[in-house]
């Protein structure tokens, strides 16, 4: 199943400090960007921290390296969204920067970023549920199961082979960028050798 990445979402023209940029000058770049937050990267074009509004108005420091929270939360471009979400939740962060294989920064996403994914139109989350994870359900026929969204909900109706079948559908399901919730009205029917699965 095709999963959409962190570097489809991210912005690659980012602001950012280094560690010796004054308050003021963190200050006003937030303000001219209108952002709430940049990275604070070292000659190299690394990652080493992040200050955010928050940082300012909690910190008496004078530069972005004495402002920052470090070390730095980042993401790889070929992430997973999904993954990206779970760990800005998880560290309670707004944004992330985004690095490539040698942490050198690339790119940022953030909150609003990865919430657009919800914004999927359901036609379109329909095709990627009928094509990427019906189909990828072995022994399972592409008409065993109908696929219905409604404002991201999604709905499965149908009869499977076996009872594993019902799970791994919701389980993929669940992982479709843009899924807010799976609804299972999937029934077990009976297996090509004639039993019934308990």
């Amino acid at each position: 199943m095709r999963r959409m990445k962190v570097g489809r979402l991210m912005t690659d023209d980012v602001v950012s400090a280094l560690p010796e940029t004054s308050f003021r000058e963190v200050a006003k770049l937030l303000a001219e960007h209108d952002v709430t937050g940049l990275p604070v990267m070292d000659e190299d074009d690394r990652v080493v921290g992040v200050v955010s509004e928050s940082d300012l108005l909690s910190r008496r420091a004078l530069t972005a390296g004495e402002l920052m929270s470090a070390p730095a939360v980042t993401v790889h471009a070929e992430e997973p969204v999904a993954d990206a979400a779970r760990l800005m939740v998880r560290r309670g962060v707004e944004r992330l920067p985004v690095v490539d294989e040698e942490e050198r920064l690339v790119g940022i996403v953030t909150r609003r970023d990865l919430l657009r994914v919800f914004l999927r139109p359901d036609a379109e989350i329909r095709a990627r549920v009928r094509d990427d994870v019906v189909g990828e359900v072995p022994d399972l026929p592409d008409e065993a199961v109908d696929v219905h969204v409604l404002d991201g909900v999604v709905t499965l109706v149908g009869q499977v082979r076996r009872p594993d079948q019902a799970v791994m559908l919701v389980r993929l399901t669940e992982r479709v960028e843009g899924v807010v919730a799976v609804v299972d009205r999937m029934s077990a029917g009976t297996d090509p050798d004639g039993t019934r699965p308990a």
